[in-house]
């Protein structure tokens, strides 16, 4: 248990709701360590987490061969019952997060410029299901978004649930960091210059969070499988 706890641990989650960021078969590197010092993430930062409530609930198990049953076994696999998702925080404790039409998305009266949101997708999604939103953060949890807005059944989609569509911060894993393979995607996951303009803080009164500080190790290897159905993950 002591590897699988601190050192490399990977998660496979079937989703496409972080395209363009991640694509299918990506392999990203995830620092556990910050948040055991309690450090948070912060707006912009992609992180990994626990299911919060019920949001996988009708995500098919596959059933381990004897391989996949050792390798989770070591802690290079999640077990067949771990189920874990990856979204882009884009609200922390404080932050008013607000969607009305098309967009633009909107954290404390400030429009976001998504330049990651996936192409032909808009920032918002006008529909009556969770697309058309204004929440306040509470204390110790968080707004996700997926950047394939349209195919992303995120925290706008779980309102009713125990967390009102939040992340608590106990069920985060940890930010991705890096995409580590393939090779020919190896780029790192930096948070994007919109979640940096000036006066977004201003309304809240308080800073960002810590989660991603320089000397977070251990990192985490956690690959994302990706479906080609809107489901989320």
């Amino acid at each position: 248990m002591l590897i699988k706890t601190f050192l490399v641990q990977a998660f496979s989650i079937p989703s496409e709701s972080m395209q363009n960021a991640l694509q299918k078969g990506d392999r990203v590197l995830v620092d556990k360590l910050t948040p055991w010092f309690g450090g948070e993430p912060e707006r912009g930062e992609v992180i990994v987490f626990h299911d919060p409530d019920g949001w996988l609930a009708n995500e098919p198990v596959t059933e381990p061969n004897s391989v996949q049953r050792f390798l989770s076994f070591i802690g290079l696999m999640p077990s067949s019952e771990e189920k874990d998702l990856i979204k882009r925080v884009v609200g922390v404790p404080g932050d008013t997060v607000e969607c009305n039409g098309t967009g633009p998305l909107k954290v404390n009266g400030k429009a976001l410029d998504e330049p990651y949101v996936f192409p032909g997708n808009t920032p918002c999604s006008p529909d009556e299901g969770g697309g058309t939103f204004k929440v306040t953060v509470p204390d110790g949890k968080f707004w996700v978004m997926g950047d394939h807005r349209q195919s992303s059944l995120d925290s706008r989609y779980h309102q009713n649930d125990k967390n009102a569509g939040m992340v608590p911060a106990d069920e985060v894993v940890g930010r991705a960091i890096v995409v580590a393979w393939p090779p020919t995607r190896w780029s790192t996951l930096p948070v994007p210059d919109t979640f940096d303009q000036p006066g977004l803080n201003a309304a809240l009164g308080a800073t960002p969070g810590v989660l991603g500080l320089v000397g977070a190790v251990p990192l985490v290897l956690w690959r994302r499988r990706v479906t080609a159905r809107r489901t989320d993950g």
